[in-house]
């Protein structure tokens, strides 16, 4: 598996790929920062996140549309199922090299604390408890995305898939409070609270676990068809 992540990891950054999400990330982190830190006079490091979450939607297909979409349009993805690797270590490797991705660049906006606690003292707690429902919503979003991007060979349409399904949810709950509790944003919300609600941490948990499993279960079946 470790040899599946190198090589993501390689492809990232050996593509624009890597840079453009980090750098996409951090233009709008910065322009969050000002709007929503800096104009209020506010030393709340976390309050970046609350518009921060909205642009996740939209970055991370970046990352994930081409991880076996591409596999499978270059011919590669042949290599893969027939390779002496599972294919559970496959996705995986897929699934945690994007995350350390988002890992990275998450721990690049440590720079806005270090410039808030320069003029006042954030309460640093709240912002590691924001810090992680962030990235449990990133890893969240990087299992869907690559499910889409198992299902179709044309990246385009991983991305759109991977989008329109994040935008759905954060729609549901004006149709119904029911969904409420399927809004990943909604259960996000609660973290920069300074709270971590173990109902949707398990959610956002399980949530991955089902998208990598789905995954895992798509590329199996392509395996048993060739």
């Amino acid at each position: 598996m470790f040899a599946i992540i190198k090589k993501e990891l390689k492809s990232y950054f050996y593509s624009p790929i890597g840079y453009v999400f980090i750098g996409l990330f951090l233009i709008m982190f910065s322009i969050f920062f000002y709007t929503d830190v800096v104009q209020y006079g506010s030393t709340n490091f976390e309050y970046i996140f609350y518009s921060g979450a909205t642009i996740l939607t939209f970055i991370v297909p970046i990352l994930t549309m081409r991880t076996i979409a591409e596999e499978r349009k270059s011919g590669t993805e042949q290599l893969l199922l027939t390779a002496p690797i599972s294919i559970t270590k496959v996705v995986l490797g897929k699934f945690i090299a994007a995350t350390l991705i988002v890992v990275i660049t998450l721990l690049c906006t440590f720079m806005y604390f270090a410039i808030l606690s320069f003029f006042g003292k954030p309460h640093l707690i709240t912002a590691l408890i924001t810090m992680l429902g962030f990235l449990l919503l990133a890893i969240s979003y990087i299992s869907f995305g690559i499910l889409a991007s198992s299902i179709t060979e044309n990246q385009i349409i991983a991305g759109v898939i991977t989008i329109g399904f994040f935008i759905l949810t954060w729609f549901l709950p004006n149709f119904s409070e029911i969904f409420t509790n399927f809004s990943l944003i909604n259960m996000f919300s609660k973290f920069p609270n300074g709270q971590i609600n173990i109902a949707d941490t398990v959610t956002f948990v399980t949530f991955t676990i089902a998208c990598i499993l789905l995954t895992i279960i798509f590329m199996q079946r392509r395996k048993s068809v060739r």
